[in-house]
């Protein structure tokens, strides 16, 4: 098979999305970071939906969004007007690196990207490389408080690895490709490497019994479901324009997390975008008592792949565990729509109760679920001299 990498129409990258998200045996999910709503949304990137086309059939193989940054220069530098960018392909591209032509198709891309005058590459593939089971976590975590000691996921034996993952890390390596290494916190430059997902099939691809996903969470997470539901917590389903009361409770989390909010524009971007690309992506969920919005949170949707994307809660009535009762609404609603996977997003790969991220794991391994690596970030500087320039840049800022 020869393949080359040409621009995609839209129309073109959705069919494509469609058809490797019906596959039951596909390598990878797909992403909707790998969508072109996703590049609608991102304002201050230039996108393009590329494809990997069979010259033999004519046939779309492979296919990635890419998000060109331009290179900063500051304005006392009088530079001649020459843009370079960074390429950036958030949790992607959609292709399958362990095929005996992956290869040539990334050999194809750089090829296309350096006529699009990218000074750099950044991707990260959908591969997953390693997973521990929540019985693992829960064993590391006990042995850590007893030691007193720090323990990252990479130090635990994990309870699957895939040797053709491990191959595609030592291939890229081979061929110049270099993977930013954990900085202590366990996340990818960009996104993040570990994430937790909980399963919604069986080993054999068979859809496992809600009742039976339940039992899978600790008494914790099954009491305080139950106490939502005895209380009187309703979750509904939230449209278009429920956004702002969303976007008020989102203030409040910001400001007790301690983290700068997005505007509500950008929720009201990213619902105008991804509904017209397909109704069903994105979804919002409310959670109220006595008529009054305690939690809020929005679900992506890719295929059989379903994620937790945004979450928002009240200061008070949190005895209520309106945010237990909206997770189990969405992963209830996500398994009625045959998911395979219910995605909880990013986690540090710290196991350490003393360490100020590890309530991002600690929450998240109440469900029964499975910590999981991918492949991590990838760059290829296809300019060294710029390359560096933008990391020592990024290292400032």
């Amino acid at each position: 098979m020869v393949l080359r990498v040409r621009t995609l129409s839209r129309e073109e990258h959705v069919a494509f999305i469609e058809e490797r998200a019906a596959e039951k045996n596909a390598a990878t999910s797909v992403s909707f970071l790998q969508c072109p709503s996703w590049g609608d949304l991102k304002t201050d990137w230039r996108a393009e939906s590329v494809g990997w086309v069979d010259e033999g059939s004519g046939r779309v193989v492979g296919a990635g969004l890419v998000l060109y940054r331009d290179l900063p220069i500051p304005k006392r530098d009088k530079l001649p007007v020459l843009r370079r960018s960074l390429a950036y392909l958030p949790e992607g591209p959609i292709l399958d690196l362990t095929e005996p032509e992956a290869g040539q198709a990334l050999k194809a891309l750089l090829k296309h990207l350096r006529k699009q005058r990218a000074f750099t590459v950044k991707m990260g593939p959908q591969l997953v490389s390693r997973r521990w089971n929540a019985e693992t976590l829960k064993k590391a975590i006990a042995d850590t408080e007893s030691a007193k000691g720090g323990v990252r996921l990479k130090d635990i034996k994990p309870d699957f690895e895939d040797p053709a993952a491990l191959r595609v890390i030592e291939a890229l390596r081979a061929t110049g490709w270099s993977r930013k290494e954990s900085d202590g916190a366990g996340f990818g430059d960009f996104q993040p490497r570990y994430v937790f997902q909980l399963r919604l099939v069986d080993d054999a691809g068979e859809p496992r019994a809600l009742d039976d996903v339940q039992k899978g969470f600790n008494q914790l997470w099954r009491r305080n479901i139950k106490k939502a539901e005895k209380n009187g917590v309703e979750v509904t389903v939230g449209g278009y324009d429920d956004l702002p009361e969303f976007h008020k409770l989102y203030e409040v989390t910001a400001h007790r997390d301690h983290f700068t909010p997005r505007p509500l524009a950008y929720f009201q971007r990213m619902w105008k975008a991804m509904e017209a690309e397909d109704p069903r992506r994105l979804r919002l969920y409310l959670a109220r008592h006595e008529g009054e919005l305690l939690a809020a949170t929005t679900l992506v949707t890719v295929g059989d792949h379903a994620w937790y994307s945004y979450g928002a809660s009240a200061d008070h009535k949190r005895e209520l565990r309106p945010s237990n009762a909206v997770q189990w609404r969405m992963l209830s609603d996500s398994h009625a729509a045959g998911c395979k996977v219910y995605d909880l997003r990013g986690i540090s790969d710290t196991l350490d109760p003393e360490d100020h991220l590890f309530g991002l794991i600690q929450f998240k391994l109440g469900t029964g679920g499975q910590a999981v690596e991918y492949l991590g970030e990838w760059d290829y500087p296809l300019n060294p001299l710029l390359h560096r320039a933008f990391e020592l840049y990024m290292a400032r800022r």
